[in-house]
């Protein structure tokens, strides 16, 4: 990357708008605005700025004045980037937000790269590597828990988490290399007792973070989840009361949902990407074609399903196409509704109990129950003692690296029970140390750091 240049990028989204930021970045950051920017007040320069200040003027393209344009100043390496730093406000649309960056590529920058403001960020020690990550995460959270996650690993939580883990195993590390590289130094010797209880607070501490990238994934993306049902137990009604307006149609008639209807709600603290699905049935091989392929569709969608919402009509008895419906999804995450609760019960529901890890029983026509929905969804989503603002894993890259650490913890402990020597134990401990760095950024390949930008967009 050319840290020597001075980029500019739209910081905020193209089209119409209150108002556009083109964000500048870089040592001649200064020098090219004032070619461009004319200060409404005489006197007034902007080479003489100084950071954390605003200016009023208009800017120029080709000489001429366009439009009014307000300038906020950063000093390096008090700036996002560590760079001098300068955002230009003009009015939103997409006219003179391309005439600013016309001006200020004619006056000699560089246009940004995906990501580049915050790589440079990153070069510059402004952040670490889970920060820089967290950055597309902030803009791209859906929900207030998601966001509370993404703006922990931003504020460095992810990072100080990782570095106690860091701390521990490079006290470890020394004590080891020293009492094998200078026995004549009189170094005390570690007690195995001391050196199983480190490596297993620190597997610990691994293992806790590891099983939270699934809870934070649900957190930041939501899940799919399909509802399935046969015909008329009041999916498309349960759609309708998790949307909060009539999003499917509901009518008496067997088969009437023909095709999947898809739907983003929120639940509690999860996002549930909902896909209503045709009522499940034997239509023979002389039924309506239409509703066969919609039947078909629906077993389809099971496969892509991270979650399953089975629906069953507890003012009937369990029919055949329910028990089909259990034998299909024993092995398939997935939640129990016993629909209809306000009406008399006809079914067997502690046979539903019994093939299920959540049951629940609710009224998708009155919206009674849906606290117990949404109880049982944070359980088995492993939602519900999820605390965002500690600090989790976010990324697959990160959980990779924590992986490759726990492994290598797992190892070293394996070699101490076989009574290997230090040697190999400290090096299984060396390596665990290594997989940190590459998780935090400390020690990572140029090809991972671009792998981890090619996503952003241009002007972050």
């Amino acid at each position: 990357m050319e840290l020597h240049t001075t980029i500019c990028a739209l910081a905020t989204p193209p089209g119409e708008g209150g108002i556009a930021t083109v964000r500048v970045s870089g040592p001649d950051a200064y020098a090219i605005v004032s070619k461009i920017f004319a200060p409404v007040r005489q006197g007034k320069s902007v080479a003489d700025a100084k950071g954390y200040t605003a200016m009023l003027g208009h800017y120029l393209l080709h000489g001429a004045e366009m439009d009014e344009c307000v300038a906020l100043f950063f000093r390096a390496p008090h700036s996002y980037t560590g760079e001098d730093v300068i955002e230009l406000s003009v009015h939103g649309g997409t006219a003179m937000a391309d005439g600013l960056q016309e001006a200020l590529i004619t006056a000699g920058c560089v246009p940004a790269g995906p990501g580049e403001f915050t790589r440079r960020a990153l070069e510059n020690g402004r952040m670490s590597l889970t920060q820089a990550e967290a950055v597309m995460e902030v803009i791209a959270a859906n929900g207030r828990q998601g966001a509370a996650l993404a703006k922990s690993a931003l504020d460095g939580r992810l990072a100080k988490r990782i570095g106690k883990i860091q701390t521990a195993l490079q006290t470890l590390n020394a004590h080891l290399t020293a009492w094998v590289d200078y026995p004549e130094e009189d170094v005390p010797e570690l007690s195995d007792e001391a050196f199983v209880r480190t490596l297993t607070e620190q597997k610990a501490e691994l293992d806790a973070l590891i099983n939270g990238y699934s809870a934070g994934a649900v957190l930041r993306h939501g899940v799919d989840c399909v509802l399935l049902g046969r015909p008329n137990v009041g999916k498309s009604t349960l759609l309708n009361l998790l949307a909060g307006f009539d999003r499917a149609i509901v009518t008496p008639v067997a088969g009437t949902t023909r095709d999947i209807v898809e739907q983003a709600v929120q639940l509690g603290s999860v996002r549930l990407n909902l896909f209503d699905t045709a009522g499940v049935r034997e239509v023979g091989a002389d039924g309506d074609a239409i509703e066969a392929e919609g039947i078909r569709r629906s077993w389809k969608k099971l496969d892509e399903a991270g979650l399953v919402l089975a629906v069953f009509d507890s003012s009937q008895a369990l029919e055949k196409e329910d028990w089909e419906l259990m034998d299909a999804l024993e092995k398939v995450p997935a939640i129990a509704i016993v629909n209809k609760s306000d009406l008399p019960t006809r079914m067997d529901v502690e046979a539903i109990q019994g093939r299920f890890e959540k049951t629940v029983s609710l009224s998708a026509a009155t919206g009674e129950g849906l606290d117990a929905l949404e109880q049982a969804l944070s359980e088995i989503l492993d939602t519900k003692d999820f605390h965002p603002q500690e600090g989790v894993l976010f990324t697959q890259r990160q959980r990779m690296d924590a992986q490759t650490a726990l492994d290598s913890l797992r190892e070293g402990e394996q070699a101490l029970v076989l009574g290997l020597t230090l040697d190999a134990v400290t090096v299984c401990v060396e390596d665990a140390l290594h997989a940190l760095a590459a998780l935090t950024g400390e020690q990572v390949s140029e090809e991972i750091v671009d792998r981890v930008f090619e996503e952003f967009c241009v002007g972050k």
